[in-house]
């Protein structure tokens, strides 16, 4: 059997996870990963770190492991949190969650787990891994489709997968929660964890103001006969300028507001709710237009550029000029469509066959083979 460090959140699907590996003869150890202390930005209530290391414990007693806080706030703060703040400050929209297991959980904490003579690390992420004759590791989608969490390992390498367990991929949460119970783990009935991840709930105006400054500008409504939205191209923001619509509105800083944005534009008398349809840091303008259906929200393509391109498959990396038909999604929990993908010198076309909404540029683009992950890139436009 072997050795197994399970990064030990103080959740349920965690619990289970170590349990689970315990069960089937693994020598389990508990690590519980500190990534941030400060409580200045989380909603009251919401900064649950020190009541989940506390839960970590009990369950690493109950279960009779040896367990362990690691310290990874400062590469943390470096990694992920400047991270976020470098790119709200660009215009782009960041996902934490991912970098979260690409740069601390499967890098730092992998590190970490192999320095303690861990053969694999196990984490309760709804996902599952396979392993070809050929040496080939497969990171396939969560057999519970509500929960399923591939998306958030989509920038993950052979290396990384080659040394990962996925010990609930296999099962749906009310198992997950009925074992925790059955084995009279203290997160049987738990809350799941919502929020930034490591940080929790914030604000999130709150939490980029501890960088980014104010700035007043105009929020500029654009009517959805603009002709701007006639000839989108790929690979291009919408050409949006002042003079294409009209002032209802201010803002504190185009940097705080993403592309599909309802809530926080305060801009009533409106017929149909605004949307925000794109953001010009530069000019410091926030661009929206009324109701869901808003041509600006819609995109028949994403581009991403040749270094923002990764792929868990490298066999199957597209040289220029080839293409291949997957099933893709730009956001978490959102249905997979189908797609082609298209290899240029200049960049990587993911055209689906029905226009994607609110495609937002610094978010990843995840792209399947049937229900398995096999590359992602960083949405450029």
């Amino acid at each position: 059997m072997a050795r197994v460090v399970v990064g030990l959140s103080g959740g349920v699907d965690s619990s289970v996870a170590a349990h689970l590996l315990q069960q089937s003869g693994h020598e389990v150890i508990g690590l519980f990963m500190r990534n941030w202390t400060d409580e200045s930005p989380t909603l009251e209530a919401e900064c649950p770190w020190i009541e989940d290391s506390n839960d970590a414990l009990l369950v690493a007693e109950k279960l009779g492991i040896p367990f362990q806080v690691l310290d990874l706030s400062s590469a943390y703060k470096t990694r992920i949190v400047d991270y976020m703040f470098a790119e709200y400050q660009a215009g782009r929209t960041p996902n934490p969650d991912v970098l979260c297991n690409r740069e601390i959980k499967f890098d730092l904490f992998l590190e970490a787990a192999l320095s303690l003579g861990a053969d694999y690390v196990a984490t309760g992420h709804y996902a599952q891994k396979t392993t070809s004759e050929d040496g080939m590791h497969h990171l396939l989608a969560g057999a519970d489709g509500n929960k399923d969490q591939s998306y958030f390992l989509c920038q993950l390498n052979q290396t990384q997968l080659s040394k990962a367990l996925f010990p609930i991929g296999h099962l749906p949460k009310p198992e997950v929660r009925r074992i925790a119970k059955e084995a009279g783990l203290v997160t049987a009935e738990k809350k799941d964890s919502q929020g930034l991840c490591f940080i929790g709930k914030v604000r999130l105006p709150d939490f980029l103001q501890q960088q980014l400054s104010i700035q007043t500008g105009q929020i500029i409504e654009v009517s959805r006969d603009s002709d701007v939205f006639k000839a989108p191209s790929c690979g291009q923001p919408w050409p949006l300028k002042a003079d294409h619509g009209t002032v209802v509105g201010s803002h504190p800083g185009a940097h705080f507001f993403t592309v599909g944005q309802r809530k926080g534009l305060l801009v009533g008398g409106k017929p149909l709710p605004l949307f925000v349809l794109a953001t010009d840091v530069a000019e410091n303008i926030v661009y929206v237009g009324q109701g869901e259906d808003h041509p600006g929200l819609y995109r028949p393509c994403v581009w991403m550029m040749p270094g923002e391109v990764h792929w868990v498959r490298p066999d199957l990396a597209l040289q220029p000029g080839e293409s291949l038909e997957v099933s893709a999604r730009i956001r978490y929990r959102q249905a997979l469509v189908p797609a082609r993908l298209t290899a240029e010198e200049s960049g990587l076309a993911l055209v689906p066959t029905a226009p994607f909404k609110s495609v937002a540029p610094g978010q990843f683009a995840a792209w399947y083979l049937g229900d398995e992950l096999i590359g992602s890139g960083i949405i450029h436009a």
